[in-house]
């Protein structure tokens, strides 16, 4: 009988009342059953799988620490975890662009196309490419920041020093011209 066998009955909740308590085995079974999850929310956000790998590292120590506050009452299980996972990876993504990531427009249509743009074909891909590109540079990393890397218009404004109505704005402004490049 293999160790995960022991929790065959035992739900998400259960095991993270195990995990507040430090069962190591709960932990392992915690993962088992959510790393998969977690991992593919984490790769959309972060794009690559060597940073996605670290920051899942990151999100079960998190979780492994913080197990004791999960509350029944304020959501399920995988939610709260969810939470966490999404959270660490938007805080690293914030942090390599404040760093400043230099984030070049093919580095973004790859992005793009890992993201959901699965079944865009290489000639939409190219076609996205002409249309950003034509975008002024700073609304462009605007825009990759926002849909791609999950950043609010308010975390734009404080990054960018702008107000957010005018990030408000300037999106807007760039989704329109991007539909209209694109045709739509």
């Amino acid at each position: 009988m293999g160790q995960t066998a022991g929790f065959a009955g035992w739900q998400l909740e259960d095991l993270l009342a195990s995990v507040a308590d430090q069962d190591r085995a709960a932990f392992a079974e915690l993962y088992r059953r959510t790393a998969p999850k977690l991992y593919g929310i984490m790769l959309r956000i972060l794009g690559e799988p060597a940073k996605t790998d670290e920051a899942v590292q990151d999100a079960y120590v998190r979780i492994w620490r913080s197990a004791g506050g999960y509350d029944a009452a304020r959501g399920r299980p995988i939610t709260w975890l969810a939470t966490i996972a999404r959270n660490i990876a938007i805080d690293r993504r914030r942090a390599e662009i404040s760093r400043g990531a230099a984030q070049t427009v093919d580095y973004d249509l790859d992005l793009i196309a890992h993201r959901g743009g699965e079944g865009a074909t290489s000639e939409e891909l190219a076609a996205l490419r002409v249309c950003l590109e034509r975008l002024d540079p700073e609304q462009r990393q605007m825009v990759v920041a926002a849909y791609l890397g999950g950043e609010s218009r308010e975390d734009l404004a404080d990054r960018t020093g702008r107000p957010v109505g005018t990030i408000k704005s300037w999106l807007h402004r760039s989704l329109a011209q991007l539909r209209m490049c694109l045709g739509g």
